[in-house]
Protein backbone atom coordinates (compact mmCIF):
# COMPACT_ATOMS: atom_id res chain seq x y z
CA UNK A 1 0.00 0.00 0.00
CA UNK A 2 1.41 3.65 -0.72
CA UNK A 3 2.13 5.91 0.99
CA UNK A 4 0.12 9.07 1.22
CA UNK A 5 2.74 12.32 1.52
CA UNK A 6 1.57 15.94 1.41
CA UNK A 7 4.81 18.58 1.13
CA UNK A 8 3.76 22.50 1.77
CA UNK A 9 5.88 25.23 1.21
CA UNK A 10 5.00 29.12 0.10
CA UNK A 11 7.48 29.18 -2.68
CA UNK A 12 5.85 27.22 -6.23
CA UNK A 13 9.19 26.74 -7.00
CA UNK A 14 10.53 24.54 -4.67
CA UNK A 15 7.33 22.67 -4.81
CA UNK A 16 8.27 21.95 -8.56
CA UNK A 17 11.85 21.21 -7.69
CA UNK A 18 10.78 18.27 -4.92
CA UNK A 19 8.13 17.45 -7.33
CA UNK A 20 11.12 16.77 -9.85
CA UNK A 21 13.55 15.04 -7.64
CA UNK A 22 10.54 12.95 -5.89
CA UNK A 23 9.29 11.58 -9.22
CA UNK A 24 11.19 8.40 -8.83
CA UNK A 25 9.37 7.06 -6.18
CA UNK A 26 6.19 7.52 -7.29
CA UNK A 27 5.79 3.74 -7.22
CA UNK A 28 5.84 3.84 -3.25
CA UNK A 29 4.56 7.38 -2.40
CA UNK A 30 1.21 9.41 -3.40
CA UNK A 31 2.59 12.67 -3.01
CA UNK A 32 0.64 15.94 -3.01
CA UNK A 33 2.10 19.66 -3.13
CA UNK A 34 0.24 23.08 -2.07
CA UNK A 35 1.76 26.69 -1.08
CA UNK A 36 1.25 27.61 2.07
CA UNK A 37 -0.64 26.37 5.11
CA UNK A 38 -4.21 27.85 4.09
CA UNK A 39 -4.69 25.37 1.27
CA UNK A 40 -2.98 22.39 2.89
CA UNK A 41 -6.37 22.38 5.51
CA UNK A 42 -8.19 22.98 2.55
CA UNK A 43 -7.10 19.87 0.81
CA UNK A 44 -6.69 17.83 3.97
CA UNK A 45 -10.73 17.99 4.46
CA UNK A 46 -11.24 16.64 1.37
CA UNK A 47 -8.21 14.24 1.33
CA UNK A 48 -6.02 11.65 3.48
CA UNK A 49 -2.65 11.84 4.00
CA UNK A 50 -0.45 9.57 6.17
CA UNK A 51 2.37 12.54 6.37
CA UNK A 52 2.89 16.07 6.31
CA UNK A 53 6.34 18.10 5.20
CA UNK A 54 6.15 21.50 5.99
CA UNK A 55 8.66 24.24 5.40
CA UNK A 56 9.28 26.21 8.69
CA UNK A 57 9.11 29.95 7.57
CA UNK A 58 6.02 30.73 5.89
CA UNK A 59 3.90 33.95 5.81
CA UNK A 60 -0.08 34.18 7.32
CA UNK A 61 0.93 31.07 8.71
CA UNK A 62 4.10 29.02 9.90
CA UNK A 63 4.68 25.71 9.90
CA UNK A 64 4.66 25.28 13.67
CA UNK A 65 0.91 27.20 13.53
CA UNK A 66 0.23 24.58 10.49
CA UNK A 67 1.51 21.57 12.17
CA UNK A 68 -0.29 22.57 15.52
CA UNK A 69 -3.94 22.75 13.93
CA UNK A 70 -2.99 18.99 12.16
CA UNK A 71 -1.84 17.70 15.12
CA UNK A 72 -5.19 18.58 16.53
CA UNK A 73 -7.10 17.49 14.12
CA UNK A 74 -5.20 14.39 12.41
CA UNK A 75 -3.61 13.05 15.39
CA UNK A 76 -2.58 9.64 13.63
CA UNK A 77 -0.77 11.98 10.30
CA UNK A 78 3.24 12.01 10.52
CA UNK A 79 4.59 15.42 10.93
CA UNK A 80 7.63 16.52 9.86
CA UNK A 81 9.80 20.08 9.60
CA UNK A 82 11.60 21.24 6.70
CA UNK A 83 13.73 24.19 7.86
CA UNK A 84 16.80 26.39 6.32
CA UNK A 85 19.86 26.48 9.01
CA UNK A 86 18.45 29.88 9.77
CA UNK A 87 15.06 28.77 11.20
CA UNK A 88 16.41 25.94 13.24
CA UNK A 89 16.85 27.36 16.55
CA UNK A 90 13.20 28.97 15.93
CA UNK A 91 11.84 25.08 14.45
CA UNK A 92 13.20 23.42 17.56
CA UNK A 93 11.28 26.15 19.78
CA UNK A 94 7.96 26.46 18.55
CA UNK A 95 7.10 23.32 16.86
CA UNK A 96 6.33 20.81 19.57
CA UNK A 97 4.11 18.88 17.70
CA UNK A 98 6.24 18.14 14.89
CA UNK A 99 7.26 14.11 15.03
CA UNK A 100 10.59 14.83 12.86
CA UNK A 101 13.24 17.60 12.06
CA UNK A 102 15.17 17.82 8.39
CA UNK A 103 17.46 20.72 7.62
CA UNK A 104 17.67 22.20 4.40
CA UNK A 105 18.51 21.37 2.10
CA UNK A 106 17.47 17.60 2.74
CA UNK A 107 19.12 14.73 0.60
CA UNK A 108 16.56 12.58 -0.66
CA UNK A 109 17.90 9.31 0.89
CA UNK A 110 17.45 11.08 4.25
CA UNK A 111 13.76 12.29 3.81
CA UNK A 112 12.93 8.93 2.39
CA UNK A 113 14.28 7.12 5.71
CA UNK A 114 12.77 9.95 7.79
CA UNK A 115 9.43 8.66 6.49
CA UNK A 116 9.50 5.09 6.71
CA UNK A 117 10.86 5.27 9.72
CA UNK A 118 8.11 7.62 11.50
CA UNK A 119 5.67 5.71 9.00
CA UNK A 120 6.76 2.42 10.82
CA UNK A 121 6.69 3.40 14.22
CA UNK A 122 2.74 4.96 13.68
CA UNK A 123 2.10 1.48 12.05
CA UNK A 124 3.21 -0.44 15.46
CA UNK A 125 1.73 1.81 17.34
CA UNK A 126 -1.65 1.11 15.88
CA UNK A 127 -2.01 -2.52 15.26
CA UNK A 128 -5.31 -4.28 16.41
CA UNK A 129 -3.62 -6.25 19.50
CA UNK A 130 -2.35 -3.10 21.02
CA UNK A 131 -5.11 -0.94 20.53
CA UNK A 132 -7.39 -3.70 21.77
CA UNK A 133 -5.42 -3.61 25.28
CA UNK A 134 -4.64 -0.58 25.15
CA UNK A 135 -8.63 0.63 25.16
CA UNK A 136 -9.32 -2.05 28.32
CA UNK A 137 -7.25 -0.33 30.07
CA UNK A 138 -9.30 2.20 29.81
CA UNK A 139 -7.23 5.39 31.10
CA UNK A 140 -3.53 5.53 30.80
CA UNK A 141 -1.33 6.99 33.09
CA UNK A 142 -1.02 11.01 33.55
CA UNK A 143 2.40 12.39 33.82
CA UNK A 144 2.96 12.90 37.64
CA UNK A 145 3.12 16.21 38.71
CA UNK A 146 6.00 17.63 39.36
CA UNK A 147 7.25 16.20 36.09
CA UNK A 148 4.76 18.59 34.21
CA UNK A 149 5.78 21.52 36.70
CA UNK A 150 9.75 20.66 35.56
CA UNK A 151 8.50 19.83 31.62
CA UNK A 152 6.73 24.01 32.01
CA UNK A 153 10.08 25.79 33.75
CA UNK A 154 12.25 23.96 31.16
CA UNK A 155 9.89 25.35 28.15
CA UNK A 156 10.24 28.37 30.04
CA UNK A 157 12.48 32.24 28.64
CA UNK A 158 13.76 31.61 32.10
CA UNK A 159 14.50 27.79 31.98
CA UNK A 160 17.89 27.00 34.35
CA UNK A 161 19.09 23.97 35.90
CA UNK A 162 18.89 26.17 38.93
CA UNK A 163 15.36 26.18 38.56
CA UNK A 164 14.41 22.50 38.30
CA UNK A 165 16.54 21.95 41.20
CA UNK A 166 14.60 24.31 43.16
CA UNK A 167 11.27 22.81 42.10
CA UNK A 168 12.60 19.17 43.03
CA UNK A 169 13.70 20.33 46.48
CA UNK A 170 10.56 21.15 47.32
CA UNK A 171 9.84 17.36 47.47
CA UNK A 172 11.83 16.23 50.30
CA UNK A 173 10.84 12.50 49.29
CA UNK A 174 12.05 13.11 45.85
CA UNK A 175 14.97 14.86 46.90
CA UNK A 176 16.11 12.07 49.04
CA UNK A 177 15.70 9.92 46.24
CA UNK A 178 17.38 11.77 43.61
CA UNK A 179 20.36 12.34 45.90
CA UNK A 180 20.45 8.56 46.92
CA UNK A 181 20.46 7.45 43.16
CA UNK A 182 22.70 9.60 41.89
CA UNK A 183 25.29 8.84 44.69
CA UNK A 184 25.07 5.54 44.09
CA UNK A 185 27.66 3.21 42.67
CA UNK A 186 25.77 3.52 38.82
CA UNK A 187 26.80 7.07 37.99
CA UNK A 188 30.48 6.45 39.47
CA UNK A 189 30.01 10.38 40.95
CA UNK A 190 33.86 11.82 41.63
CA UNK A 191 32.40 13.71 44.52
CA UNK A 192 29.30 13.41 46.75
CA UNK A 193 26.34 15.76 44.99
CA UNK A 194 24.56 17.24 47.87
CA UNK A 195 21.46 19.02 46.52
CA UNK A 196 19.06 19.08 43.69
CA UNK A 197 20.83 21.84 41.83
CA UNK A 198 24.04 20.00 41.58
CA UNK A 199 22.65 17.02 40.47
CA UNK A 200 20.70 19.30 37.53
CA UNK A 201 24.23 20.49 36.78
CA UNK A 202 26.10 17.14 36.52
CA UNK A 203 23.59 15.34 34.56
CA UNK A 204 21.90 17.68 32.79
CA UNK A 205 18.04 18.67 32.34
CA UNK A 206 17.08 16.20 30.66
CA UNK A 207 18.60 13.35 32.88
CA UNK A 208 17.26 14.64 35.92
CA UNK A 209 13.64 15.00 34.12
CA UNK A 210 13.89 11.22 33.31
CA UNK A 211 14.87 9.99 36.97
CA UNK A 212 11.84 12.33 38.27
CA UNK A 213 9.59 10.31 35.75
CA UNK A 214 10.94 7.41 36.50
CA UNK A 215 10.54 7.85 40.04
CA UNK A 216 7.29 8.95 40.49
CA UNK A 217 5.81 6.58 38.09
CA UNK A 218 7.29 3.53 39.68
CA UNK A 219 5.95 4.56 43.04
CA UNK A 220 2.76 5.26 41.82
CA UNK A 221 1.51 1.54 41.71
CA UNK A 222 -0.63 -0.03 43.78
CA UNK A 223 0.31 -2.89 46.78
CA UNK A 224 -1.04 -5.62 44.40
CA UNK A 225 1.38 -5.12 41.61
CA UNK A 226 4.45 -4.97 43.81
CA UNK A 227 2.84 -8.66 44.69
CA UNK A 228 2.89 -9.50 40.89
CA UNK A 229 6.45 -7.97 40.00
CA UNK A 230 9.29 -6.78 42.07
CA UNK A 231 8.92 -3.27 41.19
CA UNK A 232 12.27 -2.29 43.65
CA UNK A 233 14.39 -4.44 41.62
CA UNK A 234 13.26 -3.71 38.04
CA UNK A 235 13.40 0.05 39.04
CA UNK A 236 17.36 -0.75 39.71
CA UNK A 237 17.49 -3.04 36.36
CA UNK A 238 16.25 -0.26 34.38
CA UNK A 239 18.46 2.56 35.96
CA UNK A 240 21.50 0.50 35.19
CA UNK A 241 20.38 -0.34 31.56
CA UNK A 242 19.90 3.42 30.87
CA UNK A 243 23.48 4.49 32.62
CA UNK A 244 25.13 1.08 30.24
CA UNK A 245 23.33 2.49 27.14
CA UNK A 246 24.51 6.12 27.95
CA UNK A 247 28.12 4.74 28.26
CA UNK A 248 27.41 2.81 24.91
CA UNK A 249 26.59 5.86 23.11
CA UNK A 250 29.53 8.10 24.60
CA UNK A 251 32.32 4.84 23.77
CA UNK A 252 30.69 5.58 19.98
CA UNK A 253 31.45 8.72 20.23
CA UNK A 254 27.84 10.15 19.62
CA UNK A 255 26.72 13.59 20.88
CA UNK A 256 25.41 14.78 24.12
CA UNK A 257 21.70 14.32 22.96
CA UNK A 258 21.89 10.96 21.67
CA UNK A 259 24.02 9.78 25.13
CA UNK A 260 21.08 11.68 27.17
CA UNK A 261 18.06 9.93 24.87
CA UNK A 262 19.91 6.45 25.24
CA UNK A 263 19.90 6.40 28.94
CA UNK A 264 16.22 7.83 29.05
CA UNK A 265 15.10 5.48 26.81
CA UNK A 266 17.05 2.71 29.03
CA UNK A 267 15.52 4.09 32.17
CA UNK A 268 11.78 3.60 31.07
CA UNK A 269 12.35 0.81 29.15
CA UNK A 270 10.13 -1.63 31.15
CA UNK A 271 7.56 0.83 32.11
CA UNK A 272 4.94 -1.09 30.40
CA UNK A 273 5.67 -4.23 32.66
CA UNK A 274 3.98 -1.60 35.28
CA UNK A 275 1.29 -0.84 32.95
CA UNK A 276 0.68 -4.39 32.06
CA UNK A 277 0.51 -5.67 35.78
CA UNK A 278 -1.14 -3.33 37.29
CA UNK A 279 -4.03 -3.37 34.82
CA UNK A 280 -4.43 -6.79 33.91
CA UNK A 281 -2.87 -8.67 37.69
CA UNK A 282 -4.99 -11.73 36.67
CA UNK A 283 -3.47 -12.52 33.18
CA UNK A 284 0.01 -11.10 34.13
CA UNK A 285 0.17 -13.68 37.00
CA UNK A 286 -0.55 -16.16 33.93
CA UNK A 287 2.40 -14.36 32.19
CA UNK A 288 4.65 -14.51 35.04
CA UNK A 289 3.81 -18.52 35.67
CA UNK A 290 4.51 -19.10 32.14
CA UNK A 291 8.00 -17.59 32.60
CA UNK A 292 8.95 -19.80 35.14
CA UNK A 293 7.27 -23.12 33.65
CA UNK A 294 8.65 -23.01 30.17
CA UNK A 295 11.97 -20.88 30.78
CA UNK A 296 10.49 -18.03 28.06
CA UNK A 297 11.78 -14.51 28.27
CA UNK A 298 8.91 -12.22 29.73
CA UNK A 299 7.95 -9.98 26.55
CA UNK A 300 7.48 -13.65 24.35
CA UNK A 301 5.12 -14.60 27.63
CA UNK A 302 3.35 -11.37 26.96
CA UNK A 303 2.81 -11.84 23.65
CA UNK A 304 1.43 -15.43 24.00
CA UNK A 305 -0.83 -14.47 26.68
CA UNK A 306 -2.20 -10.73 25.17
CA UNK A 307 -1.26 -10.36 22.05
CA UNK A 308 1.64 -7.24 23.07
CA UNK A 309 4.50 -6.94 24.98
CA UNK A 310 5.32 -4.24 27.38
CA UNK A 311 7.77 -2.89 24.91
CA UNK A 312 5.19 -1.35 22.40
CA UNK A 313 2.45 -0.62 25.69
CA UNK A 314 5.32 1.18 26.86
CA UNK A 315 6.26 2.87 23.74
CA UNK A 316 2.84 3.96 22.91
CA UNK A 317 2.62 5.66 26.63
CA UNK A 318 5.57 7.60 26.07
CA UNK A 319 4.40 8.77 22.85
CA UNK A 320 1.30 10.18 23.91
CA UNK A 321 3.41 11.86 26.43
CA UNK A 322 5.29 13.17 23.38
CA UNK A 323 8.79 11.67 23.90
CA UNK A 324 11.01 11.87 20.71
CA UNK A 325 10.50 9.69 18.76
CA UNK A 326 13.65 8.24 18.90
CA UNK A 327 13.45 7.27 22.43
CA UNK A 328 10.03 5.89 21.75
CA UNK A 329 11.97 3.40 19.45
CA UNK A 330 14.51 3.06 21.48
CA UNK A 331 11.91 1.14 23.92
CA UNK A 332 9.26 -0.31 21.28
CA UNK A 333 12.44 -2.15 19.61
CA UNK A 334 14.17 -2.68 22.90
CA UNK A 335 13.91 -6.71 22.62
CA UNK A 336 14.60 -7.07 18.57
CA UNK A 337 16.12 -3.64 17.18
CA UNK A 338 16.47 -4.83 13.87
CA UNK A 339 12.68 -4.42 13.09
CA UNK A 340 12.99 -0.82 13.52
CA UNK A 341 14.06 0.89 10.39
CA UNK A 342 17.17 2.91 10.67
CA UNK A 343 20.92 3.09 8.72
CA UNK A 344 22.83 3.92 12.05
CA UNK A 345 23.34 2.07 15.15
CA UNK A 346 20.73 3.82 17.02
CA UNK A 347 19.19 4.11 20.49
CA UNK A 348 16.81 1.07 20.16
CA UNK A 349 20.30 -1.03 19.26
CA UNK A 350 22.33 0.59 22.70
CA UNK A 351 19.49 0.17 24.77
CA UNK A 352 19.05 -3.37 23.39
CA UNK A 353 22.59 -4.30 24.28
CA UNK A 354 22.66 -2.41 27.44
CA UNK A 355 19.64 -4.50 28.85
CA UNK A 356 21.16 -7.72 27.74
CA UNK A 357 24.75 -6.59 29.69
CA UNK A 358 22.85 -5.60 32.74
CA UNK A 359 21.48 -9.08 33.33
CA UNK A 360 24.11 -10.97 32.62
CA UNK A 361 26.31 -8.57 35.43
CA UNK A 362 23.71 -9.12 37.51
CA UNK A 363 23.92 -13.04 36.91
CA UNK A 364 27.39 -13.15 37.21
CA UNK A 365 29.11 -10.11 37.85
CA UNK A 366 32.54 -9.72 36.46
CA UNK A 367 33.08 -13.17 35.08
CA UNK A 368 30.35 -13.57 32.07
CA UNK A 369 32.43 -13.64 28.34
CA UNK A 370 29.64 -13.86 25.94
CA UNK A 371 26.01 -12.70 25.82
CA UNK A 372 23.21 -14.62 24.43
CA UNK A 373 19.85 -13.23 22.98
CA UNK A 374 21.11 -10.58 21.17
CA UNK A 375 19.99 -9.61 17.89
CA UNK A 376 22.21 -11.40 15.65
CA UNK A 377 20.93 -9.58 12.56
CA UNK A 378 20.97 -6.00 13.95
CA UNK A 379 24.99 -6.99 15.27
CA UNK A 380 25.56 -7.90 11.72
CA UNK A 381 24.14 -5.09 10.25
CA UNK A 382 26.01 -2.77 11.73
CA UNK A 383 29.36 -4.84 12.48
CA UNK A 384 28.99 -4.95 16.64
CA UNK A 385 30.13 -8.30 17.16
CA UNK A 386 33.19 -7.23 17.85
CA UNK A 387 32.47 -3.95 20.09
CA UNK A 388 30.99 -6.47 22.77
CA UNK A 389 34.14 -7.61 24.02
CA UNK A 390 35.64 -3.48 24.10
CA UNK A 391 32.53 -2.48 25.54
CA UNK A 392 32.05 -5.05 28.47
CA UNK A 393 36.27 -3.87 28.75
CA UNK A 394 35.50 -0.43 29.36
CA UNK A 395 32.30 -0.57 31.43
CA UNK A 396 32.96 -3.13 33.86
CA UNK A 397 34.66 -0.49 35.58
CA UNK A 398 31.27 1.12 36.36
CA UNK A 399 29.41 -1.50 37.42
Amino acid sequence: MKRRILFVDDEPNILKGLQRSLRPLRNNWEMGFETGGENALKRLETEAFDVIISDMRMPDMDGGQLLGLVQAKYPEMVRIVLSGHADRELAMKSVKSAHQYLAKPCEKRQLVSAVNRACSLRDLMNKKALQNVVTAIGAMPALPDLYSRIMDAVTSEKASVAMVGEIISEDIGMTAKILQLVNSSFFAMPRHVATPAEAAVILGIDVLKTLVLTLEVFSAYKKSTMDILPIGKIHEHCVNTGILAQKIARLEKRDKKIMDNAMIAGVLHDLGRLILAESFPDEYREIMAKVKDEGIRVHQAEAAVMGVSHAEIGGYLLGLWGLPDNIVEGVVFHHKPSDCITDLFDLCGMVHIANTMEYYERLMPGRWEQLEGLDETYLHQFGLNRRISFWRDQLRSGF
